[in-house]
């Protein structure tokens, strides 16, 4: 899981240092192994290609101009310095740097406004199973589609201001009144077009990055702002490293969709609307892909007010979601789980003001061996955790019921959670959630469940989405598991401020649990709750004294 390759890594960084300090400090600080691999390549200066940076003009065809110039003779860095850049798409290619200097901002333009259009949609599909965005990465503000060694760094900032956050929805044979492109005689681009919504799309962006399809990938050190749908979508990548980005926007902000050997680190994501961090495996490259070999470490994610994170007040938004629960800004593997997920570590991250970590199986994939460690959760609006499966099945049909199995928890703190909402491992009647782990969970939560509550039996939904929101209040102020089978929880801590009614952990429909050290709120006898369960077993259970 180590993201890029170290001979793109360290090409970055010779950039970096060579506009930063000289070329010759550069060339003495470089390693040997860059410099026998040619990679001490020509600087390519924006503006020597014609871009004015004056925020007025449109500045994006000199920037391409610059990088076609450098891809011709083998590659190297683009220098975008200090200004304002009104552009539309800009295209990367092959063994590119692009620098975003210290005070320089790329602006996206607005089609409506300034008189051009974004790159039109491409890879139109006979069915497409999700949003617009996913399948389509040209309507962007800076794309790349099936590149090799490729950069984005510097201190500069993306300013999506004429990006769209909204598009049209899926078109598949769940939707009401689709009908094949095949059926009609039509090519799938000929039937996407037919839409109204789709037509409307045409020449307008909606990512401020939108990779796809390309291997050896360096994003680092710079801000997003309103970054349109997907502030930054990589799809069917592999060899990927983002590091220090900061991301504050109002959609999506980092997507990982069917890529391999990926690394997001020290980033900063501010997403109140949709989420912050994301996996997931979606048709988006027309074929059943894994999204596997993910690391997510030492990043901080909220659901603050937009603009407030960048500027440091940190405000509150006042966004509901659709659910009318609160802001969203979380860490999530799912949505799209066509391809499934396979070996992803999640860790040392802080996610604040935002809704729980979540994931899980609902369109046919496999979701295995994946790890949430050493997190810090401050202020869920919703469930701490949730791990679920269900049989949506936004696939091609004749697609399985999905598999979750092999997840682990260990080392997680949370307070300020809304006792509403706990922690949730929730299956199918017909396909049960398998061996799921918490170790060393302590969850804080301002409790006030009723007798009434306790005695909740939650609405079933076999085809829900990945959303826990339509169970409502369930049965446990802790952790509430239906549905599962090898469930262990030892070491865990679960307190509520008030009284509480239900007990702290509830089991229903599970075979086999082993819960061992459980401290908790609740009166010892009343702590763990079972129905039609069995071969339970309940170890040492301590009530905390008040």
């Amino acid at each position: 899981m180590s993201g890029a390759s170290p001979l793109l890594l360290a090409n970055a960084e010779f950039s970096r240092r060579a506009f930063t300090l000289g070329m010759g400090a550069a060339f003495a600080l470089a390693a040997m192994p860059l410099r026998a691999a040619g990679g001490l390549r020509t600087f390519h200066d924006v503006r020597d290609y014609g871009a004015k940076g004056d925020g007025r003009a449109i500045d994006s065809n000199a920037i391409n101009k610059a990088i076609e110039t450098a891809s011709r003779t083998g590659g190297g860095t683009v220098v975008v310095p200090p200004g304002k850049y009104l552009c539309f798409s800009i295209r990367l290619k092959d063994d590119i740097t692009l620098v975003l200097s210290s005070g320089s901002v790329l602006i996206a333009a607005d089609p409506d406004t300034h008189g051009a259009h974004y790159d039109l949609p491409e890879g139109a599909q006979e069915e497409q199973f999700n949003d617009f965005g996913v399948v389509h990465q040209r309507p962007s503000l800076i794309y790349g589609d099936g590149l090799r060694n490729i950069a984005i760094i510097g201190k500069g900032l993306i300013h999506g201001l004429g990006l769209d956050r909204e598009g049209p929805g899926p078109r598949w044979h769940g939707v009401e009144g689709w009908k094949s492109p095949r059926s009609q005689g039509l090519t799938p681009e000929a039937a996407r077009l037919l839409d109204p919504k789709e037509q409307a799309q045409q020449g307008r962006g909606h990512k401020a990055i939108g990779l796809k399809g390309c291997r050896n990938v360096l994003l680092r050190d710079f801000a997003i702002l309103q970054g349109g749908h997907f502030a930054v979508y990589v799809l069917g990548c592999s060899n990927v490293t983002i590091d220090n980005l900061t991301v504050d926007t109002d959609r999506d902000g980092i997507d990982i969709d069917c890529c391999q050997n990926v690394r997001v680190s020290n980033c900063i994501v501010n997403a109140p609307k949709d989420d912050a961090i994301v996996l997931k495996s979606s048709w988006g490259m027309d074929r059943r892909i894994i999204c596997e070999d993910v690391t997510v470490i030492g990043c901080k994610t909220s659901g603050y007010l937009l603009g407030t994170v960048l500027d440091g007040s940190y405000q509150k938004s006042p966004y509901l979601s659709t659910d009318k629960i609160g802001v969203l800004g979380r860490i999530k593997l799912g949505t799209d789980s066509i391809g499934g997920f396979r070996n992803a570590l999640i860790t040392d991250c802080t996610c604040e003001n935002s809704r729980g970590l979540q994931l899980g199986a609902i369109d046919g994939g496999t979701l295995e061996d994946v790890t949430f460690s050493n997190i810090t959760i401050r202020n869920p609006v919703n469930h701490p955790l949730f791990v679920r499966l269900s049989a949506r099945q936004r696939a091609p049909e004749g697609a399985p019921v999905g598999t979750v199995r092999r997840v682990r928890f260990s080392d997680i703190n949370v307070s300020g959670a809304d006792g509403r909402y706990p922690c949730g491992i929730v299956g199918i009647a017909d396909k049960a959630i398998d061996d799921v782990s918490l170790q060393g969970v302590h969850v804080a939560c301002n409790g006030g469940g009723t007798e009434e509550d306790a005695a909740r039996v939650p609405p079933e939904r076999r085809n829900s989405s990945l959303e826990p929101s339509f169970m409502g209040a369930l049965p446990a102020f802790g952790l509430y598991v239906r549905h599962a089978r090898n469930i262990a929880a030892k070491d865990v801590t679960f307190t509520a401020e008030r009284a509480d009614a239900r007990p702290a952990i509830l089991l229903d429909d599970v075979v086999g649990a082993r819960i061992d050290g459980l401290r908790s709120s609740a009166d010892k006898g009343k702590a763990v709750g079972s129905t039609a369960s069995s071969d339970v077993v309940v170890g040492a259970v301590a009530k905390l004294v008040s």
